[in-house]
């Protein structure tokens, strides 16, 4: 009797050995220990713009390529960053730019394996019959944005490449994201800080006067700049280079097939998140198309170009966002072996 209970002792350390280490070699859920589990965050909720990562999720990508995926909604460039930093998630996206000046203030066990957005979808958004037509209109006005947000942080930037007067009596009112469009539409503010693809719902909050939304891209003055990239941890990438690759190469499959199809796009990322109406998200991804692959763009999607990289941290330097002095080099911020080129 003794026997039997050692036994069955030995059995359930065993089994839960067994366990612990499926968890900690994250096998996939369902028993199937022949996919990876992977926690992957989006750059900011879960918008239209987000579609991608859900279509790759939905044909079959990720399992193609040994992973199990688990979607979750991000908070931000610096949450995601953290996040990932952490342990917390495997991979997220983030905007570049942001990355370039968080990791410019704080070095992060973080790097860059590939772009979304070969173009910034930072923008000035304003409404028709405003006190805000163009560029040279801004000095003076109130711009509603969150604190530390890409637009609010690259605005000395643009405003210098836009060679715009005066721009420093332009103010940032700091706003919560999700009350953006209604403060605009309000005219709390004159303008807010946006990006591109949120034009649709800038307009839908319009709901009074049905306004066109006025926007000032960013990416029309600083062709340089990237929009959000793909980041993973650095250990990940040094020690499982396989695997990121993989992983990156099932995320642009399901970004081709998005800007491919938008609106077969926007009815899987419905299916996964309901409240994100089809016809909202089939707007965002056909605004967002021409900044994956923008007009002369003929390299492979999610290409990184060292020497863009380079450009970028040196025009962080100029408008003071980065310290000088080599403080951030390419090398820092993008794994250049692993992200896609050319």
């Amino acid at each position: 009797m003794r026997f039997r209970r050692s036994a069955a002792a030995l059995v359930a350390v065993l089994a839960l050995a067994v366990v612990s280490a499926c968890n900690n070699d994250k096998a996939g859920q369902n028993g199937d220990a022949s996919l990876q589990k992977i926690t992957y965050l989006t750059s900011f909720n879960t918008f239209g713009r987000e579609a991608y990562a859900y279509v790759a999720l939905e044909k079959g990508y990720f399992k193609d390529a040994g992973f199990d995926v688990t979607i979750k909604p991000g908070t931000g460039t610096v949450d995601v960053l953290k996040l990932v930093a952490g342990g917390q998630a495997d991979y997220g996206i983030g905007d570049f730019t942001a990355i370039l000046i968080t990791m410019g203030k704080q070095k992060m066990p973080v790097t860059t394996v590939g772009m979304i957005h070969q173009k910034s979808l930072a923008a000035i958004v304003t409404l028709e019959g405003g006190s805000i037509k163009g560029p040279q209109d801004l000095p003076g006005k109130k711009i509603g944005d969150q604190p530390g947000s890409t637009n609010t942080v690259m605005f000395p930037l643009y405003a210098k490449a836009a060679k715009i007067a005066n721009w420093e009596t332009t103010k940032f009112v700091p706003s919560p994201p999700a009350s953006l469009p209604q403060l605009l539409s309000a005219g709390t503010v004159d303008g807010i800080g946006q990006f591109v693809v949120g034009v649709p719902t800038v307009e839908n909050a319009d709901k009074v006067k049905h306004r066109k939304a006025v926007v000032l891209p960013y990416g029309d003055v600083l062709p340089d700049l990237y929009g959000n990239a793909i980041i993973t941890r650095s250990d990940l990438a040094k020690e499982h280079p396989d695997q990121v690759k993989k992983f990156t190469s099932a995320l642009l499959k399901g970004l081709q097939d998005t800007i491919d199809d938008p609106d077969g796009a926007a009815k899987i990322l419905q299916k996964y998140v309901p409240d994100r109406k089809v016809e909202g998200s089939v707007k965002e991804l056909n605004l967002m198309r021409p900044y994956v692959k923008p007009d002369g763009f003929s390299g492979v999607l999610g290409a990184v170009e060292v020497s863009r990289v380079q450009q970028i941290i040196k025009d962080l330097e100029d408008a003071g966002q980065i310290t000088p002095a080599g403080s951030v080099n390419p090398s820092d911020v993008v794994d250049r072996d692993l992200a896609p080129k050319g």
